[in-house]
């Protein structure tokens, strides 16, 4: 049996009033009575010692959780998850909870790296699901394991043609694309050159691109002229400071 008054009662101990009113800040809709406010390496740091609290089937079965720090703590005992059917498993069960970034960006399962056909075959569905947080998360699993050895041209198609007006999927398609062109230059900067990204997501890729050190300064000159100007805001941008 998972102890979840012991849980609490550490949680609690962690708990920062300031980090919590900067926490319901950044991460539009939270109910403030729902975050503690504990700091993400201190949650790492409980993920460590969670089996202390009893079985973590408990606490993976305990959909919906109270708290916010019990979403991302779960998002961290997942990527503890060695096999990584179980790991797939326990993703299908906890995506549909997941109700905002911070939470969906967590959450980066290591033991997925090593089956890419099994992860490549999930995030086509994920991707497929109109859910906010089904695509950002599919993306995102492109993104952190699909541009480097695993990498195909055909990927960057997938994301590209993702058409959406929500800001949390454009943030992630802008996310992918910055990162691409870091990672994978030449196939990537066709997408920017042919304009095949929304005039959002075009703009705010450059703009993270040009911020990010791993692009060099004469890439940075050539993405410049790439700009567009005055390009309209996705509807729940004004919502979010990410």
């Amino acid at each position: 049996m998972f102890d979840f008054t012991k849980l609490h009662s550490d949680l609690f101990s962690y708990s920062d009033s300031e980090f919590k009113l900067f926490q319901c800040r950044l991460i539009p809709g939270l109910d403030l009575n729902s975050v503690i406010g504990v700091r993400f390496p201190l949650l790492r740091q409980t993920a460590k010692k969670v089996q202390e609290y009893g079985n973590t089937d408990d606490f993976f079965d305990s959909l919906p959780h109270k708290y916010f720090e019990e979403n991302v703590l779960h998002g961290y005992l997942i990527e503890r998850i060695k096999d990584a059917e179980i790991c797939v498993q326990r993703i299908d069960q906890f995506i549909p909870f997941i109700d905002n970034w911070a939470v969906c960006d967590t959450l980066k399962p290591s033991a997925l790296k090593r089956k890419p056909d099994l992860l490549l075959k999930k995030i086509m569905e994920w991707i497929s699901v109109d859910k906010t947080y089904y695509k950002r998360f599919a993306i995102r699993m492109l993104m952190c394991f699909f541009l480097d050895e695993n990498f195909k041209p055909s990927y960057l198609k997938i994301v590209a043609d993702i058409k959406s007006d929500d800001y949390y999927i454009n943030m992630m398609i802008s996310w992918f694309f910055a990162t691409a062109l870091a990672k994978q230059w030449d196939s990537t900067f066709m997408y920017l050159q042919g304009r095949k990204l929304s005039a959002w997501c075009h703009k705010k890729t450059i703009q993270k691109a040009i911020e990010s050190y791993r692009i060099s300064d004469d890439k940075k000159v050539i993405l410049k002229n790439l700009s567009i100007n005055n390009a309209p805001q996705p509807s729940s941008a004004t919502f979010c400071t990410e």
